[in-house]
């Protein structure tokens, strides 16, 4: 056979020195985007896949079939109401984009066609819709596009009675916007056109089509958000950092309100704001790391005037929260697991929705309308299917609205459970898994390990149909709840996950690793784990710490060139990133990053198989990095596994954006991991 040679990728060596230590990139310039050579050695990585994986060119196929079959395609949500309307969307068979309905609430009444995203997509291999605003007096609906997938929202003004779009459209946008009480004005959230930052709130005139600037955000850690208040009297700009917020509120009854400060940002507390019946609610981690809820009056809403209505507890994290005439929702996450609390406006415990399974998600839904008994939430886990629910807080009748049909499944088939790990210092690490029932626990099962732990995101045990190709193939899967997540309290990330504990994260997973080998659940021959974006991030610094503990992994558009990136204030989100990682501008962050950052850390060593998945126009892990992370790890490849890049040309960092072409990367994944756990791929024939 004719070897297969992988992409050999130029090499020009650039000195990066700061604080009187030197790097050399020798990959630095793959960055210059759209340059001819850059694109060509792209191409030639996709090539050199895709010979690669010619062994599991079926398997792929059969995997993408298997998870698109497992969609109903005549699918509709959950109808909410909302000023007099019933507002859904609704999925046709053969179609990749939701249709977006409404339905006047009067008997009789049909269903009308507000946005058909299908149409809108029309030429164009890519496109999202971020959300969509209605206009007070139901005339008009704002809503956001992006079709490249850089996520620089254009923004379009709709009539609905007519079902054309308004002139002119507006630019360099978040896709965040909310409209003034008459409908005569729009606010949006505007974007740096260089960085992406979302630095601007504008006030769009639709009678004269100008925008004015009522607030520009200059701290370059901070980025900005709109929100309507629950009252719907204020628009709320929210700005924050990893380590501060503050709130402006502008009165929407008034065309010519400017931003009004509700309390000026203090180093390390973050709050957010909500307004109903007269008062300002605020769940704030001032004095309180896990946060609590206070309330003001509106005509009193100093510091001093603030009252606890929900304590701070060291064991609880307080969420999010919901306001009702009668009740507040609470919820909140106590040793991994999330709950609900219906609480008397006082804040008082009024009662709690228990949830029976040790593994799972259960969120407010949506709930626009204040002056209802009903709270709609959602549920799901390992093995059930996302179910929205409404709950009579006064009753506690539940009444489930929808269990989202998967075809041909059986939860009777599969078992989840908990387990805990212990980390280097001795922290307890919950793991999540779910295999079938008859698969057996004797180590000889091939078990895919999934992990984040970053920006206090939590991996909740939800529900995914796509992990049924793999649990019906014999596989286990586990997620890793790593430090860096949120789901052991706010201190599993503030102290214990990121800047100068950042190394936890990656201790924990190669602990949660090595403890299912050592309970009997898997291998390190039949070990694999992936993770995307920041999850990318761990899987590049566990395979440098440990690359002898998994058989394979699969890096989704990977953030791995980490010390580069954060020297490098040009590229989107660098700023923001700061309170994150640290800014290693300064020499403590430079030289502890420098532990870690994948890219820096490659040395000659066998490393297990591993294939790179990026989308060209990512602006938040722009695709060199990847790029270049492959093709130094193949530099330093000890042993016979493949490294593999995988660059979606017509994407960004969610990947592909219909709902059935974005299966076709998590088939291309899972092809590759059965390939390399079946042999198919990486051994030595397979180089010949």
């Amino acid at each position: 056979m004719e070897k297969r040679k992988a992409p050999a990728a130029r090499k020009i060596f650039r000195k990066l020195t700061r604080h009187g230590h030197q790097r050399i990139d020798e990959y630095y310039w793959m960055n210059q985007r759209d340059d001819e050579q850059v694109l060509a050695h792209l191409k030639a990585e996709n090539r050199y896949t895709e010979e690669t994986m010619q062994a599991v060119g079926k398997l792929k196929e059969e995997l993408f079939a298997e998870l698109t079959a497992r969609i109903r395609e005549d699918d509709r949500s959950v109808p909410y109401r909302h000023r007099g309307y019933w507002y859904f969307t609704q999925y046709e068979k053969g179609r990749e984009y939701p249709l977006y309905y409404r339905r006047k609430d009067t008997a009789g009444a049909k269903d009308e066609l507000m946005l058909d995203v299908n149409r809108l997509a029309e030429g164009a291999s890519y496109c999202d819709v971020a959300g969509f605003s209605v206009s007070p007096d139901n005339r008009l609906m704002a809503y956001a596009v992006d079709r490249v997938g850089r996520r620089q929202y254009l923004i379009r003004i709709r009539d609905l009675e007519k079902g054309v779009d308004l002139e002119p459209e507006i630019e360099d946008t978040a896709g965040d916007m909310e409209w003034d009480r008459s409908g005569s004005f729009l606010y949006f959230v505007g974007i740096d056109p260089e960085t992406l930052r979302n630095d601007k709130v504008w006030r769009f005139d639709l009678e004269t089509s100008k925008k004015e600037l009522l607030y520009f955000e200059e701290d370059e850690t901070c980025e900005v958000e709109i929100d309507l208040s629950r009252s719907e009297k204020y628009l709320l700009i929210h700005s924050e950092s990893k380590n501060s917020s503050e709130v402006q509120l502008i009165d929407r009854s008034d065309p010519a309100a400017l931003p009004f400060l509700f309390h000026a940002r203090e180093e390390g507390h973050l709050y957010s704001l909500d307004h109903f019946r007269g008062r300002f609610y605020m769940l704030s981690n001032r004095e309180a790391i896990n946060f609590r809820l206070l309330s003001t009056p509106e005509d009193h809403y100093e510091a001093e005037h603030w009252k606890e209505i929900v304590a701070h507890r060291n064991d609880v994290l307080l969420e999010d929260f919901e306001l009702f005439d009668d009740f507040i929702v609470t919820e909140e996450r106590k040793e991994g697991l999330l709950t609900l609390l219906i609480r008397r406006p006082d804040g008082s415990i009024d009662h709690q929705i228990s949830f029976d399974e040790s593994a799972y998600l259960a969120n407010i839904y949506i709930n626009p309308e204040p002056g209802t008994s009903l709270l709609r939430y959602s549920y799901s886990s390992l093995t059930t299917p996302a179910t929205i629910i409404d709950y009579d807080m006064k009753s506690r009748d539940k009444k489930i609205r929808k269990v989202q049909e998967v075809p041909g499944y059986d939860p009777e088939d599969y078992v989840s459970e908990r387990i805990w790990a212990r980390s280097h210092d001795g922290a307890r690490v919950p793991v999540s898994l779910l295999r079938r029932k008859d698969t057996p626990l004797d180590a000889t099962a091939p078990l895919l390990l999934y992990g984040y732990g970053s920006y206090g995101i939590s991996m909740d045990a939800a529900f995914n149909h796509a992990r049924l190709s793999l649990l019906d193939r014999g596989w286990i899967y586990a997620i890793a709840h790593v430090r860096g997540g949120e789901e052991m309290g706010r201190a599993w990330y503030e102290k214990e996950g990121r800047m100068l504990k950042k190394m936890n994260t990656f201790f924990d997973f190669i602990a949660c690793a090595s403890h299912l080998c050592e309970r009997g659940y898997t291998s390190k021959e039949r070990l694999f784990a992936m993770g995307g974006s920041a999850g990318g991030l761990l899987i590049g610094a566990v395979i440098n710490l440990r690359p002898g503990l998994f058989r394979g992994v699969v890096a989704a558009v990977p953030f791995v060139d980490v010390l580069t990136t954060m020297l490098d204030d040009r590229i989107p989100l660098t700023t923001q990133e700061y309170e994150e990682w640290g800014n290693p501008q300064e020499k403590e962050y430079y030289d502890y990053i420098l532990q870690y950052s994948p890219y820096d850390n490659i040395r000659d060593q066998e490393y297990p198989a591993v294939l790179a998945a990026t989308g060209y126009h990512d602006s938040q892990v722009q695709y060199w990095e990847p790029a270049k992370w492959v093709a130094r790890l193949r530099d330093h490849q000890k042993g016979v596994a493949p490294v593999l890049l995988h660059v979606n040309f017509e994407a960004g960092h969610g990947g592909a954006s219909g709902r059935y072409e974005a299966y076709r990367e998590i088939a291309l994944y899972y092809a590759f991991l059965i390939g390399v756990y079946e042999g198919k791929i990486g051994t030595k024939e397979d180089d010949c």
